[in-house]
């Protein structure tokens, strides 16, 4: 499926957060990292997603705050646990995950007002040099992604760098889904598509706040 992405932002329904709000979010944020920490400890053969669910679930409500993503839009779970080829939204069920497998775990946690909202993908047990491969060419995406995110650049050069890290390594950009803006609602302006041409779009403030987030596929398109 090919999308073209028109870099035409609404640029008055960016939110531009203050001091206090992104100390807000940070909190609500550490709460995510929190998750990603005690998931990490269990993530092996044999665990169900719906376990997963349950830890994150408990974690998130004991340190105060609420899922995200519990109940938004009618979704059923506390994590998106989208495995192997799944890209996301993958709904927590019974299902055991098996050696070989990767597994994409996303969290959003709502405190103090704001969400905080952050995914990674982890391997169960040893997987393939390709998979591997994949993860860490994801994670490198998005760190180059991050390098762009400053004051004074244009939102399309967060766009541009995650798609030029993937694309050198011979693998694709998923252009169905992006990533968002994210505050007080947990999907804001503007859209982060992971493709496109430099220099486009809104020029980045201090104060905005973006969920960077690539989603890479094996392969060319």
């Amino acid at each position: 499926m090919q999308l073209s992405f028109a870099w035409k932002v609404r640029i008055k329904l960016i939110t531009i957060k203050n001091e206090d709000s992104i100390n807000k979010m940070k909190q609500a944020g550490e709460i995510v990292a929190l998750v990603q920490i005690e998931l990490k400890k269990v993530l092996e053969p044999g665990i169900t997603l719906k376990e997963l669910d349950t830890i994150a679930e408990k974690l998130i409500r004991k340190c105060g705050a609420v899922p995200s993503f519990k109940g938004y839009g009618g979704f059923p779970g506390t994590l998106c646990l989208s495995v192997d080829e799944q890209v996301i939204h993958g709904i927590p069920s019974k299902r055991k995950l098996v050696q070989g497998e990767i597994v994409s775990i996303d969290a959003g946690a709502f405190y103090l007002g704001y969400h905080g909202d952050a995914a990674f993908t982890a391997a169960i047990g040893s997987i393939s040099e390709e998979k591997a491969r994949l993860i860490e060419v994801t994670e490198a995406s998005f760190y180059e992604g991050i390098k762009m995110a400053k004051a004074g650049n244009h939102l399309s050069d967060i766009s541009h760098s995650i798609e030029t890290v993937v694309l050198k390594a011979g693998f694709s950009v998923v252009k169905e889904f992006v990533g968002h803006g994210i505050g007080r609602e947990l999907h804001e302006d503007p859209a982060i598509p992971n493709y496109g041409p430099p220099n486009r779009g809104p020029l980045l403030e201090p104060g905005m706040t973006l969920a960077i987030e690539p989603m890479v596929n094996m392969g060319s398109e």
